[in-house]
């Protein structure tokens, strides 16, 4: 209070630098928070698509917070959120927090959750069966984070072929961005019963309402849904007998083949480690990490690490997760206990340790 009996006032930031600045870099479960500050505030964080990209951009920057979706036969068949910080613990068997991920789904997908794609924190659920309403495997595009979402329009509808629903084989979704576009895509390869072998290709671009058709995959049916990385979608192809990698540029809209290193392992996995492609290749008894450090060159595979199995007591490791720190999240199925588990990797003392969780119905 000033010699006058006045109170002084208290000097305010421009909302311009507020909302650029300092929003930006809050966590998400802060943001939600301030949404019920006030209707600007509500409208940017949740519906402004320049504020959502330099918030993801600032989030990369920043390191915030990461989580893992493990699929498990809970309530709505829907998934757990487990905050990745959880497993890198320096306790030898370290617990995990699990909350179940709150998605606004409505019960017409009474149907078992087969796939999950992510891509810059939105999810691409994909369900097994059919709905009289969404037609043959309902994919549904999520945000977890403001619990929005919206179904694809059936994809029957679009294919260039008719096809009955006895017909379809199988069918593989893959979720990614377009960076020159600036749109995301979700991709479907359709395989068929036919002495053909049609692998058929739809795309959707978020903003729109309907599939296109594109070119037919080349090349025979891929292992499982792709990987992103850095404005391709990747999938590994013949991986129990000549295995390769087959690219689709999501601005060209135009396949490829990848160049690989020269491994003779049993089993093959592709995944991503720090916006390079990764190749996790498992043998009777170790599991190798490669990395693609520049994308498209051959000559920049190099071999991260060679994990052995601990006791022979695991088959079909599935690595999830690298972190800085170079420690590996990899989930296993445990012969002796016969269920699913995850593990971590030290990378630097060779330490294997396996955290405490109570739900793993199986690691999609």
């Amino acid at each position: 209070m000033g010699s006058t009996g006045t109170i002084a006032s208290l000097p305010s930031l421009p909302m311009e630098l507020v909302e650029e600045e300092i929003l930006c870099r809050l966590p998400v479960k802060i943001l939600l928070q301030l949404r019920c500050v006030c209707k600007s505030w509500r409208s940017l964080i949740s519906d402004d698509p320049k504020f959502t990209k330099k918030h993801l951009c600032m989030s990369k920057i920043l390191k915030q917070q990461q989580h893992l979706i493990l699929n498990v036969p809970i309530g709505s068949r829907l998934s757990l959120d487990c905050p990745l910080s959880d497993f890198f613990s320096d306790i030898s068997n370290p617990t995990v927090t699990q909350t179940q991920l709150n998605i606004p789904i409505s019960n017409s997908w009474n149907h078992p959750l087969s796939q999950i794609c992510s891509c810059d924190g939105l999810l691409c659920l994909t369900f097994d069966g059919r709905s009289r309403t969404f037609g043959e495997r309902p994919a549904v595009l999520c945000n977890p984070s403001l619990r929005k979402y919206s179904t694809l329009p059936p994809l029957e509808n679009h294919r260039k072929r008719e096809y009955s629903y006895r017909e379809v084989k199988s069918c593989l979704f893959s979720f990614g961005y377009d960076h020159v576009n600036d749109v995301y895509k979700v991709i479907a390869i359709s395989c068929f019963k036919d002495k053909h072998k049609v692998k058929e290709v739809d795309v959707y671009t978020l903003g729109t309402n309907n599939w296109r058709s594109i070119q037919d995959f080349p090349y025979s049916s891929p292992f499982k849904h792709g990987v992103f990385v850095g404005g391709t979608v990747n999938w590994l192809v013949d991986p129990y007998s000549s295995p390769f990698i087959v690219s689709l540029d999501l601005k060209t809209e135009s396949y490829q083949k990848i160049s690989q290193p020269d491994l003779k392992m049993d089993l093959w996995a592709l995944g991503m480690f720090r916006d390079c492609l990764c190749i996790f290749a498992n043998s009777t008894m170790f599991l190798d990490v490669w990395i693609m450090k520049e994308y498209g060159i051959k000559e920049s595979w190099t071999k991260l690490y060679n994990v052995p199995y601990v006791e022979n007591q695991y088959t079909s490791p599935k690595t999830l997760y690298i972190s800085d720190d170079d420690q590996m999240l990899f989930g296993f199925y445990d012969l002796v206990n016969l269920k699913s588990k995850l593990a971590v990797y030290n990378s630097k003392n060779g330490n294997v340790k396996i955290p405490n969780i109570q739900y793993i119905d199986s690691l999609i």
